[in-house]
């Protein structure tokens, strides 16, 4: 579990904050899934909202709490915690009750979280791609400068290869777009794990079985996200679309992937647009 050392924290007031504090971006997926997670655990805690559209997570007061620039971040009694899974595990040990993690379970529900980890930059590709699809570099030159220079650049103590690789993405974005290359290849990762996921929500009502688990929450987010960006889910996956829309009527879930009209409006005609180029998720993909 990722908890930063003191030595990596420059934004020192967070080190004073008392309680359950997250800091987070209302259409961050991370974000979305802990406080899903938050919702069921029912734990109280203290929203810091942070802009990720306009950057303020490469400003130096976050890169300040967080070296590596990502949402959301959980600070607990002056502990600061990052990285979404392992806040979540962070606080299934410490918020046991209701359990989310079954028992003798945690070892194989933590290389799973691992695994759906690994497909996070796959999701972005096709978020920004098919979901956002505004014109333009989708990070401004200015502020991966300030990601670039600020912060300590370290976690735990060392020089952090995840904040390069975030750097690295966004630089190749900003230069190559975000192909149909490379959406293909996302999706088709994206059809063989949901795939998998059928053979299980054929066994059972839930992935681990016949209640929710944070297994549950994670996927529930990359299904409502993929959804999004116009994955023919229901076609392809009936399973895991009767699955994701039984769990998003529920307040705990549904509360928090709710857009605004405005974001509604500009994600739908974003889809009418691709569908004139012929350049839906679908067609790209070859769905």
């Amino acid at each position: 579990m990722v908890e930063l050392l003191d030595r990596d924290i420059t934004t020192r007031e967070v080190l004073g904050w008392k309680g359950v504090h997250v800091l987070h971006y209302m259409g961050s997926s991370c974000s979305q899934k802990l406080r899903i997670f938050l919702n069921l655990k029912g734990i109280a805690w203290q929203s810091h909202l942070v802009d990720l559209p306009g950057n303020e997570n490469f400003q130096p007061w976050f890169l300040g709490i967080n070296p590596r620039g990502l949402v959301p971040v959980l600070v607990h009694d002056g502990a600061v915690h990052i990285e979404s899974n392992d806040i979540i595990q962070y606080l299934e040990q410490r918020f046991p009750a209701p359990k989310l993690v079954p028992a003798g379970h945690e070892s194989e529900i933590a290389a799973l979280l691992r695994h759906e980890d690994d497909l996070h930059l796959d999701l972005r590709t096709l978020s920004f791609r098919f979901v956002f699809d505004r014109p333009g570099p989708p990070k401004p030159a200015a502020a991966l400068a300030s990601y670039a220079a600020n912060g300590t650049g370290t976690v735990r103590g060392e020089k952090d290869r995840d904040k390069e690789i975030q750097i690295e993405f966004w630089q190749r974005a900003a230069q190559e777009g975000f192909t149909d290359e490379c959406a293909r290849a996302s999706a088709r990762k994206f059809r063989a794990e949901l795939d998998a996921l059928e053979g299980r929500l054929a066994q059972h009502d839930y992935l681990m079985g016949d209640a929710p688990s944070v297994l549950d929450i994670a996927w529930f987010i990359y299904a409502h996200r993929l959804a999004l960006a116009g994955y023919p889910l229901e076609r392809l996956h009936p399973r895991v679309f009767a699955w994701k829309e039984a769990l998003g009527a529920r307040p705990e879930f549904g509360k928090e992937i709710a857009v605004t009209p405005e974001a509604k409006a500009h994600m739908d005609a974003a889809r009418r647009a691709q569908a004139q180029r012929g350049q839906t998720l679908e067609i790209v993909a070859g769905f």
